[in-house]
């Protein structure tokens, strides 16, 4: 940071509040992080400086040795990882990882079946007003409107009814495990392809909580490389061999120019520590610590879409206590505690200010939290919807979450 002191000190000023915001506050976002300090450092690297495009011992340009090795690399941990036969990590986001496997797959206007974003899916699985929606024919399906859980004979019913040439299955706001048979063996008996994406799950996959989709046979698998899988804000693409070209011509040259190789160094050191036992307790825990984070919340009177959760993330509808998902973000932002506000199914309110709050345990595990911590925490969580509407009671709490954050610092952040 010396160097960014003495050359700008605005940015250095910026940087070093969002320091303190992390370490002093409680980060439930499921769909982030803390890097290991090696993670950190590869991701500033060297690699920063080079252009590469192509793949490795195939690029357009020079000076490629050692990105070769590195991307290589990254390619045979994340092979080791999955039990993938072939893996692109080229992708830059999850985004495009998802939109480089639709334009390897299927012709404009082909149809296909995902989780509707406000049941749970994402905006990749064919939201009418993204890419994804507009270029692809996509056909929702529901969560069951009583269980909220995903129904898997209604799927079925329609997938029998459009035919569709691929089925997703993935999440970015459902807490319970993906039935990835029941995918497997819908999309065999209509003829499609399946694709699972577990950017959520990747690192409960990777860490052996969670089933495969390898293991029921899927066709491609793509994630990002942060969430649980605890690496750089990147994506990669996975798949059987018979994908394999296709799958690489579509993100290079298809949908994107050369890689970002200090991204992909990154991701070989992610890799290498998923796949260090370590990982493998600690993708336990982070499954151990949302299930008490949610029995704790369920104890103090909180709906909890599902009743709980399978993995790492819950789901809050609020409606009952009378705060609105964009109230409790705001109120908990005050007190130190980081979620989001989301859409609950079937809500009955908008998606800028729904009903509900999306929160997990990845980070907070990560610094070393356990049970009694996500109990402490739900408490909190639970205060803070109480005076939602009181900064001097926010403030109060503020102070307890500092207090204990105190004695779990942040990999690669030093103690203040």
């Amino acid at each position: 940071m010396s160097y960014i002191k003495d050359q700008d000190p605005a940015v250095y000023d910026i940087l070093q509040h969002e320091q303190r915001r992390q370490s002093e506050g409680i980060e439930l976002i499921p769909s982030e992080n803390y890097v290991s300090p090696a993670v950190l450092e590869a991701s500033g690297s060297i690699f920063t400086n080079k252009y590469s495009e192509g793949y490795p011992r195939k690029r357009y340009y020079g000076g490629q040795e050692f990105v070769d090795e590195v991307e290589e690399l990254a390619i045979e941990r994340a092979k080791k990882l999955f039990n993938a036969e072939h893996v692109n990590v080229q992708p830059y986001s999850g985004s495009p990882a998802n939109f480089a496997v639709y334009f390897a797959l299927l012709n404009y206007g082909d149809t296909v079946l995902g989780l509707k974003l406000d049941q749970g899916g994402h905006i990749t699985h064919g939201l009418p007003i993204s890419a994804s929606g507009t270029f692809y024919n996509f056909v929702p399906y529901l969560v069951d409107e009583n269980t909220h859980l995903i129904d898997m004979e209604e799927v079925r019913k329609v997938a029998l009814e459009h035919k569709p040439k691929l089925i997703v299955a993935g999440f970015t706001a459902y807490p319970r495990s993906i039935d990835w048979a029941g995918f497997k063996k819908i999309a065999d008996e209509v003829g499609a392809l399946t694709m699972a994406d577990i950017s959520h799950t990747a690192g409960l996959i990777a860490g052996g909580v969670h089933p495969n989709p390898f293991d029921f046979g899927f066709d491609i698998v793509t994630t990002t490389t942060h969430k649980t899988l605890r690496g750089p804000r990147s994506a990669m693409i996975m798949c059987k061999q018979e994908f394999a070209k296709k799958i690489d011509r579509a993100v290079f040259p298809g949908l994107q120019g050369g890689p970002h190789d200090h991204t992909t160094a990154a991701k070989a050191i992610a890799f290498g520590e998923a796949l260090e036992p370590a990982f493998k307790e600690y993708a336990a825990q982070v499954v151990k610590n949302a299930k008490v984070l949610g029995e704790e919340l369920v104890s103090l009177g909180w709906n909890l879409i599902t009743g709980g959760t399978d993995s790492h993330l819950l789901l809050a509808d609020l409606s009952d206590v009378g705060v609105t998902g964009m109230q409790a973000e705001a109120a908990l932002d005050k007190a130190g505690i980081t979620l989001n506000k989301n859409t609950v199914p079937y809500d009955k309110r908008g998606p800028f200010d729904p009903s509900g709050v999306r929160f997990g345990t990845p980070a907070v595990t990560t610094r070393g939290m356990k049970e009694n911590q996500m109990r402490t925490i739900a408490r909190l969580m639970d205060e803070v919807i109480k005076n939602w509407d009181n900064d001097a009671v926010l403030e109060e709490l503020r102070l307890k979450v500092k207090e204990l954050c105190s004695g779990f610092p942040v990999p690669g952040i030093p103690h203040l």
